[in-house]
């Protein structure tokens, strides 16, 4: 249980003690039945604890609460817990080399020069030496996660349809921008203009992510409905 959670026995039963975990069903005097479930809750914990900092009460309120969420809620919930994790922003992690980016992401080399030719993921040059942001090492992690989910390449998923999202944007910004400072010139000077463009492009990323879970989940609640019956006129 501590290998595949990274939590100590210890601290296990202390959870158990506080609440936040029910105890597990003994197979033996030294023995318990830990099954994925009760791993994925450890995980969690430590997870809010490790990258959010949050105490323990506050943390038995969430796992109350996930309790009655639909099972695709609580993928959703670990997977944004797995890759929002804002004090992250405070530790850069920018990768030297496609090599170590393989390493960091388990992307193949194949699909990372595809992404880099789609211009999905771009690296910056240091002097011989290209160097992948934060972000680009996220992207790529998430490509792999996808591909394990069952969309992938092997699975009928084309990844390169992702391109026209990712040229749209691109194009979206330079139009957005050129527009901005045609009108707004003047603003460039401002002591606080970068610090104001800084919290605009989070709120625009927020602003992208919501509304892509809003749309997938009209079209997912679209689907689920019964077709009306034809009426006495329909032809």
């Amino acid at each position: 249980m501590t290998t595949r959670t990274a939590v100590s026995k210890e601290t296990i039963h202390h959870y158990i003690r506080e609440g936040l975990l029910r105890k597990p069903r003994k197979t033996g005097k030294n023995a318990a039945d830990y099954g994925d479930a009760y791993v994925r809750q450890v995980r969690l914990i430590k997870e809010l604890r490790d990258h959010y900092f949050l105490p323990l009460p506050v943390i038995k309120k969430i796992m109350k609460e996930q309790k009655g969420q639909t099972p695709a809620e609580q993928a959703s919930f670990r997977v944004q817990s797995e890759y929002l994790r804002p004090m992250e922003r405070f530790f850069p992690r920018d990768v030297v080399g496609k090599d170590a980016f393989q390493e960091s992401t388990g992307l193949g080399r194949y699909w990372l020069d595809k992404l880099e030719e789609w211009g999905i993921i771009s690296a910056c040059t240091d002097g011989e030496k290209r160097v992948y942001s934060y972000e680009n090492v996220v992207i790529g992690r998430l490509m792999v996660d996808m591909d394990r989910l069952g969309f992938g390449p092997r699975d009928g998923y084309d990844p390169q349809n992702l391109k026209p999202i990712s040229d749209f944007i691109k194009r979206y910004l330079a139009a957005s921008t050129r527009d901005y400072l045609e009108r707004n010139a003047e603003k460039l000077d401002s002591p606080d203009f970068y610090e104001k463009r800084g919290q605009f492009v989070e709120l625009m990323s927020l602003f992208l992510y919501y509304l892509y879970r809003r749309i997938s989940g009209d079209a997912a609640h679209d689907s689920q409905r019964k077709p009306a019956a034809p009426s006495e006129t329909s032809i």
